[in-house]
């Protein structure tokens, strides 16, 4: 009954359009929908915290670019031999267009282009990161639609009903299969694990339970954050084994290189939040640095108007002094 009702899941008959002669590609509009999203969201919890609306869209003018930056730095670092050496074209590591965003160097870069900003505008940091975090999850959720539309990030062969087709122009090249073989070996009609559906699928799961762990325990000084860090390489450890697509770092001591990103990370992400719960419980009262925010603004306001009256009472005097001095002096 099951194969009646999912039967694979097919790769898109195309991955751009063209409106006259603009292209819309598919990856790029999912990444496009992922900030949209990520910033909505981010918005409404920002001011739940106590924050102003469009503080989440200033900040965003620093992050989203620092962000696209560090991701294709860290895919090109980590995948360098398909852009660089005999017969390649280095100028395609400009591509972004084409696919190849590592979120990890989209995270690093991102927070800094975050910190900068929320500096700049008298921002707590860590509050503001606590309620940007589950938005991200709910970003690369949408995001990772753009690796269908790109045919890329699909895992190794399988029978199972919602196996990913993909067209054999886009099979690995230098991947292990039969495991063993040393060679790529897939039957005409061979379906994929759909690893960028089950890492969207994680992701919204990972955003609905952070959200009620937040709410539950009153989360805060950072610990949304190191949720969001822990939830998502946990799951991006057991799908990144699942896939077979050609990567440089396939096999850094047994296992794939963001792998043991996802480890490090899930435990220096650990380690953060349990610091965080000991040496700061509860969540943070002010989300503006002091003398910053909308309260600082309008107390400045008020003052300014309250010295615009007293000058204004001096005037009234001084004129009421000089016709007094003129009446006595007729």
């Amino acid at each position: 009954m099951l194969d009646l009702i999912v039967a694979t899941i097919p790769s898109p008959a195309e991955g751009v359009w063209h409106l006259g002669p603009v292209p819309i590609r598919g990856y790029a509009l999912c990444i496009i929908l992922g900030i949209v999203a990520a910033i909505w969201i981010g918005e409404r919890r920002w001011q739940a915290r106590g924050g102003q609306y469009g503080d989440v869209q200033d900040v965003a003018l620093w992050a989203v670019p620092f962000g696209i930056v560090g991701a294709r730095l860290y895919h090109v670092a980590t995948d360098w031999e398909k852009y660089f050496g005999e017969g390649k074209d280095p100028i395609s590591a400009l591509y972004v267009w084409k696919g190849g965003l590592g979120i990890w160097g989209g995270v690093a870069m991102g927070a800094l282009g975050a910190y900068i900003a929320a500096r700049r505008k008298g921002i707590r940091f860590l509050p503001f990161m606590d309620a940007l975090a589950p938005g991200l999850l709910i970003a690369q959720a949408i995001g990772r639609w753009g690796n269908w539309f790109n045919s890329e990030l699909y895992g190794r062969p399988t029978d199972l009903p919602w196996g990913l087709e993909v067209d054999p122009d886009n099979w690995p090249t230098g991947c292990d299969y039969p495991p063993g073989s040393g060679t790529c070996t897939f039957d005409i009609g061979t379906t994929f694990h759909p690893t960028f559906l089950y890492e969207c699928l994680w992701n919204i799961a990972a955003f609905a339970v952070i959200i009620w762990l937040e709410r539950r325990f009153r989360l805060g000084y950072g610990r949304v954050m190191a949720l969001y860090v822990m939830a998502y390489t946990l799951g991006r450890g057991w799908i990144e084994a699942l896939r077979i697509d050609d990567v440089q770092l396939d096999n850094v001591l047994g296992l794939r290189f963001n792998v043991w990103t996802s480890i490090i990370l899930f435990v220096l992400a650990a380690i953060a939040f349990e610091y965080s719960r000991r040496t700061h419980p509860g969540r943070e009262t002010e989300v503006y640095l002091p003398g910053r925010g909308p309260a600082a603004s309008a107390a400045g306001d008020t003052e300014g108007d309250d010295n615009t009256e007293g000058d204004d009472a001096d005037e009234s005097d001084e004129s009421d002094e000089n016709s007094a001095e003129r009446s006595t002096n007729e």
